[in-house]
């Protein structure tokens, strides 16, 4: 199941975990990807928490945790290549992985469609 938030964030959610990333949408406005900064394991956030951050040769931004829950997990690949975000932002792009604490809550986001006719 895929869901968006308004501030361009993307999940995947299987089991009670989301993987997070950036949408296709927020690489176009943002240009090429030169850092990445990611959240530690372990590390819990609430719903728009500030969870990371990238920079690219336009501006600095940062992805917000869509939905309350804990880090089980980063792609550390991201850090190491930000490009990697640019070329495959809802594939290999993936920034990292939430355990939901509320996986009920993801009902609230938006759906591919909403999304698609919030950035039109």
């Amino acid at each position: 199941m895929l869901k968006f938030t308004e501030e361009h964030e993307w999940l995947k959610i299987e089991g009670g975990v989301a993987t997070v990333g950036i949408t296709n949408y927020a690489v176009d406005q943002l240009g090429d990807l030169v850092f990445v900064e990611l959240p530690e394991v372990g590390a819990t956030f609430s719903k728009n928490g500030n969870a990371a951050t990238v920079e690219s040769v336009k501006a600095a931004s940062d992805v917000y945790c869509p939905l309350d829950g804990e880090i089980t997990e980063v792609n550390s690949a991201i850090v190491a290549d930000p490009s990697l975000v640019n070329s495959d932002p809802q594939g290999a792009g993936w920034f990292f992985k939430l355990k939901l604490a509320n996986a009920a809550d993801a009902d609230g986001l938006l759906d591919e469609a909403a999304y698609k006719e919030l950035t039109a």
